[in-house]
């Protein structure tokens, strides 16, 4: 049997123009900060790979909360959990 030779090729995939996207800047206020459900919470860690500032972290219990520091409020934990655990809560 002949083993199969693989290539290494650069494929450029790009949804917009360069230069045409500007910086996202979420500025200095927030919409909310995720609260988790911990009764129905599975520990899952979906929350955690999904969030895009490293905010969310796992607490000794297993159970996963949001760095109130390093969150910026963009509620896509709460979007992509699939059980409906996270809400989002308005801040004071």
């Amino acid at each position: 049997m002949e083993a199969t030779k693989f290539t290494q090729k650069m494929v450029e995939c790009s949804l917009l123009d360069k230069g045409a996207a500007s910086p996202f800047s979420p500025g200095d206020k927030r919409r909310g900060l995720p609260r988790w459900d911990k009764d129905r919470c599975i520990r899952c860690g979906v929350c955690y790979l999904y969030c895009p500032d490293g905010a969310v972290y796992r607490t000794a219990d297993g159970y996963f909360e949001a760095d109130e520091k390093k969150c910026k409020g963009c509620g896509i934990c709460h979007r992509e959990c699939w059980f409906g655990v996270i809400c989002m809560e308005q801040e004071g």
